[in-house]
């Protein structure tokens, strides 16, 4: 080789070390000006200012490469700069994996959700009466079962349908938990009925509608009460990641994330249940996941394959709904199993969990 190729080679590798110090120092400088952003709560991608960078870049190009290039290289670089600034605000979650790399325990009256072992979540879509959550709870209590769900206050579709008993349906739920030692779950759509709830109620839901009502989840935060998170009918994961963190910034952490299908163009089902999120969530996030098999397939003969699916998975916990006689349901009748529909569903899970193990 020669010695005037020698000396370009080392120019080369001098100018390639000058550039990856200022990429690097750039780096620097987006980190500082990504934490400013989130201070201040403003979007980290801002298209005038790069465009304005831009413009200074190729204003200043005297070449070889044509401006079209230099454009195309510096996009990349600011492209790189962007997800820099996302990851550390990632970093940042209090929910993030990387913040807390063991799994958080939800302790629900001396049931753990999250330490490895599977729960169940069963119980009618509302509460009626009394004769009909009971009937339910003797057939959970006969299973050894521990978590029962019930809805109280129900956001329906239409106003016209059943809304649910609220505290008459509280009141039934706290009485049937303490005849047959459950520990019981039930929805809640405003700060003031959270503040009810508390003392009718062992876990609080917040379902789909309600996943980006930032009022109930801060209102959630305060309360010392484990809340179960549903994600919304079209969130992102990342969406739904950060209405975790909006219940954790506020001192409770004690919460399960629950997939429960998102809204696609598909309507053989009620829901598309994105099943991959619940490895997602348990690889981004330390907190534990759940599969409502009920809601996001609406059709009673999905329940056990999507439930199935949900053990194979590697889901924390299964949730559906049951009712004594769903023909006369008042709500979402076509899809809760009665009680011997409800007794194979369970005995076949069991099967199927002892296999996993």
């Amino acid at each position: 080789m020669s010695n005037e190729m020698e000396q370009l080679r080392k120019q080369l590798d001098e100018v390639n070390l000058e550039i990856l110090e200022s990429i690097n120092r750039r780096a620097e400088l987006v980190q500082q000006i990504g934490q400013v952003k989130s201070k201040q709560s403003t979007k980290k991608f801002d298209p005038v200012r790069e465009r304005e960078m831009l413009d200074l870049i190729t204003a200043n190009n005297n070449g070889p490469f044509e401006d079209s290039t230099i454009n195309h290289i510096f996009k990349e670089i600011f492209k790189a700069g962007l997800e820099l600034q996302e990851d550390d605000h990632r970093k940042a979650l209090l929910v993030s994996r990387k913040k807390k790399p063991e799994n958080t325990v939800v302790d629900i009256k001396g049931t753990k959700v999250g330490n490895g072992n599977v729960n169940y979540v069963f119980g009618p879509c509302a509460v009626e009466s009394y004769e009909q959550t009971a009937a339910v709870a003797e057939s959970l209590k006969s299973k050894g079962l521990k978590l029962m769900r019930g809805g109280a206050f129900k956001p329906r579709t239409s106003p016209y349908d059943f809304q649910g008993l609220g505290l008459e349906g509280l009141q039934i739920l706290k009485r049937v938990a303490d005849e047959y030692d459950l520990a019981v779950i039930s929805e809640i759509v405003t700060p003031k009925d959270l503040e009810l709830a508390v003392d009718y109620l062992d876990v609080i839901q917040i379902g789909a509608r309600n996943m980006q009502n930032f009022e109930l989840l801060k209102a959630a935060g305060d309360v010392d009460k484990p809340v179960l998170l549903k994600r919304g009918l079209s969130a992102t994961i990342s969406e739904f990641i950060n209405a975790a963190e909006y219940i954790i910034s506020r001192g409770n952490g004690n919460i399960i994330l629950c997939e429960r299908g998102i809204r696609t163009y598909e309507t053989a089902t009620r829901n598309t249940l994105d099943i991959s999120a619940v490895p997602v969530l348990k690889q981004e996030t330390h907190l534990p996941v759940m599969v409502d098999v009920t809601h996001s397939t609406g059709r009673r003969d999905l329940l056990l394959p999507t439930a199935k699916a949900a053990l194979a998975i590697g889901a924390d916990g299964v949730m559906a709904e049951v009712h004594p006689d769903p023909a006369v349901a008042l709500s979402d009748s076509a899809q809760q199993m009665d009680i011997p529909t409800f007794d194979s569903f369970f005995k076949e899970l069991k099967d199927i969990e002892n296999r996993l193990k």
